[in-house]
């Protein structure tokens, strides 16, 4: 069925399978990268044979600040240390890990953020961001999810460089930025995403606890939300010392 346009039904234009590499890019077919969702194995787009990408997990309400006081249900006391830590977390699951730490990508995408993620960066309705959406594992285990919300006038200049993370972890580069300030940690639980399918998180709980910060990048903002996940119990607060039986590698 043909909409408006000449399109593929409801007026929407046929999309090629091939996604652009920024929102600027023009021109040859190097500017366009296969649509993969690294999680599905499948493409982006409207059409036969093509998925949709579906986030695992979504925030309850709205996100809390301190003080905690204002929760009505609050997180157990050693996650809440976690939850709190106001350094980088990658740096404190690889203590954890005694660095059996590393990064699955499960999507990374230039998107619209949803209404909360673009009133808490100020952007615009059609503003676009690349949205990336990764599970750290520590001891080979899914231990946190976290979903990055970078905008495009943030990832110019030298800032650049943060379009093609792969599997390098985003906090490792911004806490080795001299620059960089970080937001308020705000608080809230997630709620599993029936639609996501992801091998990775089955048995996964219905409510998990998750914590958000505006990072300034050079002026900039972006938005990380880390979400840690029912396998994450940890007996110590971050880089408490060296881990029991574990010997951290040169």
């Amino acid at each position: 069925m043909r909409g408006a346009g000449g399109g593929l039904g409801f007026g929407l234009r046929k999309r090629p399978l091939y996604r652009q590499a920024g929102p600027s890019a023009k021109g040859s077919r190097r500017n366009w990268l296969p649509g993969r969702c690294t999680g599905y194995n499948g493409l982006f787009g409207i059409g036969p044979g093509l998925a949709l990408y579906q986030s695992p997990f979504t925030p309850v309400g709205q996100w809390f600040s301190q003080p905690l006081e204002s929760l009505h249900d609050r997180p157990p006391a050693p996650l809440l240390a976690w939850l709190l830590h106001p350094g980088s977390l990658t740096a404190a699951l690889r203590h954890l890990s005694g660095n059996r730490f590393r990064v699955q990508v499960l999507s990374q995408r230039w998107a619209q953020p949803n209404l909360e993620e673009r009133r808490a960066l100020g952007l615009r309705n059609r503003q676009l961001a690349l949205l990336r959406e990764v599970l750290l594992y520590g001891d080979d285990t899914p231990w946190v999810y976290a979903r990055s919300v970078l905008p495009e006038q943030t990832l110019r200049g030298p800032s650049r460089q943060l379009r093609q993370l792969d599997t390098r972890p985003l906090g490792e580069l911004l806490f080795s930025e001299p620059g960089i300030r970080r937001g308020p940690i705000m608080l809230n639980r997630q709620r599993r995403n029936p639609r996501c399918t992801l091998p990775e998180l089955a048995g996964e709980a219905d409510l998990a606890w998750g914590r958000r910060s505006t990072f300034w990048l050079r002026r900039r903002p972006l938005l990380v939300a880390e979400t840690f996940l029912q396998a994450f119990d940890p007996d110590c607060p971050p880089l408490a010392g060296p881990r029991p039986g574990r010997r951290e590698n040169p």
